[in-house]
């Protein structure tokens, strides 16, 4: 068996309910090594902070070669599973999405998170029977290259207002019998609807969580199997650098930059 092959495998057995895998959401090779060092059992990057970082906007702008790059630079960089964010698949049709899966598994991702949003004029949500096609792809190119690939499919009802329990519920189903493995449903943190959710969907639960949000250990109660910062540690970073530039070109002082991590440190990591 093959590193890579014994790495999908590890990372798929980290989705337990009740002992939720805790993904702090990477976006480059230094911050996948910081969040490694801290003590991560893997890795995710984040759509929004790899576009950012790479001069795109989220939401289906930056391009695949790109996107796929930097998958490759944090699957070398740390000795952990990295599962891709890949947007919508990088692919207007099901083909072009199983050609998005190839090239992250090649850059050696072992997951994929693939959402049913929409970014053109249409719908928010794509139509259920395209994208169950859409995951359906991502499951055999992920068996013809006989990889373990953990398939999440994001579901973004709550997000977009334009479902509840029920239209998940619904979705969820569909794309667990197209292929997937696990279920995100970002946009929803109340115990009350994240324990629903737990209950009708039967498969590992993805929630996206930040400040405001119950504490891990609340989730673990609930269930859920995995909970994920997405990108509010890349805006969390962001913010660092808008509040040094404001107080240098106005007060002319550096306190925003007190307490980072020291040159040494960084560079140690990077060795």
């Amino acid at each position: 068996m093959s590193e890579h092959h014994t790495r999908a495998e590890l990372f798929r057995s980290l989705h337990t309910p009740g002992s939720p895998l805790v993904l702090v959401n990477a976006w480059d090779a230094a911050s996948a090594r910081i969040v490694a060092a801290a003590g991560a059992r893997a890795v995710a990057t984040t759509s929004a902070g790899v576009a950012w970082s790479l001069g795109a906007a989220d939401g289906d702008v930056l391009g695949r070669d790109a996107a796929v790059d930097l998958v490759r630079r944090v699957a070398a960089a740390v000795p952990l599973p990295v599962t891709a964010d890949i947007e919508s698949g990088f692919g207007a049709t099901p083909d072009e999405v199983a050609a998005t899966v190839r090239a992250v598994i090649a850059a050696g991702a072992v997951g994929v998170n693939v959402e049913d949003a929409r970014r053109d004029a249409g719908t928010p949500l794509r139509d259920l029977p395209d994208q169950c096609a859409r995951l359906a792809a991502v499951r055999a190119a992920a068996d013809a290259a006989d990889l373990p690939l953990y398939l999440n499919a994001r579901i973004d009802t709550f997000l977009s207002g334009t479902g509840g329990v029920d239209e998940t519920v619904a979705r969820a189903s569909a794309y667990l019998a197209a292929g997937a493995d696990g279920i995100f449903v970002p946009g929803v943190v109340d115990p009350e609807t994240v324990g629903a959710l737990v209950r009708a969907i039967p498969a590992p639960l993805n929630v996206l969580a930040g400040p405001g949000a119950p504490p891990i250990a609340e989730f673990a109660r609930l269930g859920v199997a995995r909970v994920s910062l997405g990108s509010a540690i890349a805006e969390a970073a962001y913010t660092v650098v808008r509040r040094a530039a404001d107080e240098a070109f106005g007060a002319g002082t550096y306190g925003a930059l007190a307490d980072a991590l020291d040159y040494g440190t960084l560079n140690a990591l990077m060795r």
